[in-house]
């Protein structure tokens, strides 16, 4: 028998066009995907040894001590909650990709016990992914953040190697409704 090449079964990070289009594997294109991209509550406490945090009388949660979102009273009846979340896919579906993490960005505002109103995607993407498979990413993000009353009004989008979505969403809840 002549000498075959050795079989892999490692998929390509972008696969051959079909019909034009590019397709990709959304997870075959990360290191790790969701939460997992996050450093460990031990790595940010020493990348954040120093830094001293502002303190505010209207801060009403910030960083001391840290928590996902950022409560900013405006008056006695207002105050704003105000996230950023943003990950690598953890699915391959890019429609589901983008409800999960637009889910998990609003989902910082209701655990503060406030309401979504508007929300920014903070997006990377490879040049060369598809544009319907980024648009499906922006559509199902759209989706959610519509399911919960709020607008997705806009954006930041850049090129990377490694996928990346998410939102910054901005919120309101009574300052003596403050879950935390």
């Amino acid at each position: 028998m002549p000498d075959e090449p050795p079989v892999t079964s490692a998929a390509p990070a972008i696969a051959p066009t079909v019909n034009a289009v590019e397709t990709a594997s959304l997870t075959s294109l990360t290191v790790g995907g969701g939460c997992a991209a996050k450093y460990s509550a031990a790595r940010l406490e020493e990348l954040l040894k120093g830094f001293v945090p502002v303190e505010a009388d209207d801060l009403l949660v910030g960083l001391d001590p840290a928590d996902d979102a950022a409560v900013y009273r405006l008056d006695d009846e207002r105050a704003l909650v105000f996230t950023v979340d943003f990950f690598p896919p953890l699915v391959d579906d890019p429609n589901l990709f983008g409800r999960i993490a637009a889910t998990n960005a609003l989902n910082d505002v209701f655990a503060m016990g406030g309401t979504p109103l508007l929300a920014l995607s903070v997006a990377a993407f490879p040049e060369e992914l598809a544009s319907e498979l980024v648009g499906a990413v922006f559509a199902g993000a759209d989706e959610q953040v519509r399911a919960a009353g709020a607008i997705l009004a806009g954006g930041h989008t850049i090129r990377d190697t490694e996928p990346k979505y998410g939102l910054a969403v901005v919120g309101t809840v009574h300052p003596d409704g403050i879950w935390v």
